[in-house]
């Protein structure tokens, strides 16, 4: 088939589509990251089937996880798609569910509990609540600009992502918290989490002050990021109520499949309950 080569006015094009289906601007940024790369591969050549599964080889062949591949294969797909090639679209590596999850990687409320301590030891009142704020309510980090003062005296956040509108509910200690910190700053209205200039902090700077607590605080540093403190709300909520349906909704989950990921416990917990089976004689 002729004529299918990438230019720049087809990915600007997409840009546009991306947002008019109203994606995020983290998965925009994400999506055209990939699909530049993938363009850059590519080049000037003809466009074929070929071309998108040497490309996963490719990807395959210098390590990268699965997941990471199956990712960067969906924004190309969805690419494709857009451009009316979709029978140049590949298939996504099948993965096993995985029933446990790595302790190198999953947070404890022990860890947490020394990441605010050393927050509010280094006198960094904002980065200790923020920590907090987001395990304290399972909020997506990119969702923080909702968290507001006037949000805060009504005990809710309300948040609109993706065409969805879900309620992200305050506690009254962290209430208390919040509005104090607010009162202190001289933050009147508007976002809480700012930074000199008065723009909501970025993701970039949440995710660095993060890791500048990990040594003091004893924190494996690869376990030390704001999805981290996520997954571990909804552990913990789910260790209370075990409704994976309230959950999903809770965390803004469209499936209850993304919300099963959030609750695998580590390899060691998995292990005590079989030992605790006791089924060896």
């Amino acid at each position: 088939m002729k004529g299918r080569i990438l230019t720049e006015t087809q990915i600007a094009a997409f840009a546009v589509y991306l947002k008019s289906e109203e994606k995020s601007e983290n998965t925009i940024e994400k999506y055209m990251r990939d699909v530049r790369a993938f363009c850059a591969y590519v080049g000037e050549a003809e466009m074929t089937k070929e071309t998108v599964i040497a490309y996963k080889n490719k990807l395959l062949s210098e390590n990268y996880a699965a997941r990471s591949v199956n990712s960067v294969l969906a924004s190309i797909n969805s690419l494709l798609s857009f451009l009316g090639w979709a029978d140049l679209k590949v298939k996504s590596i099948k993965l096993q569910r995985q029933i446990y999850c790595p302790e190198e990687k999953e947070l404890t409320k022990a860890e947490y509990i020394r990441l605010v301590n050393t927050a509010k030891q280094k006198g960094n009142e904002r980065l200790n609540l923020l920590i907090q704020t987001i395990c304290g309510t399972g909020i997506r980090v990119s969702e923080l600009q909702h968290i507001t003062v006037e949000a805060v005296k009504c005990n809710e956040a309300v948040v609109s992502l993706k065409g969805k509108t879900r309620s992200v509910f305050i506690v009254r200690e962290l209430q208390k918290k919040l509005l104090r910190y607010a009162a202190e700053q001289k933050i009147s209205s508007g976002a809480i989490f700012i930074t000199r200039s008065g723009k909501p902090m970025s993701r970039t700077n949440i995710w660095r002050e993060m890791k500048s607590l990990c040594v003091e605080a004893g924190v494996n540093p690869q376990k030390v990021f704001p999805h981290n403190l996520r997954h571990l709300f909804a552990r913990t909520f789910y260790g209370i109520e075990k409704d994976i349906a309230k959950l999903a909704d809770i965390l803004g989950h469209s499936s209850i499949n993304t919300t099963r990921i959030y609750i695998i416990t580590t390899g060691n917990e998995h292990r005590q309950r079989m030992e605790n089976m006791r089924l060896i004689i």
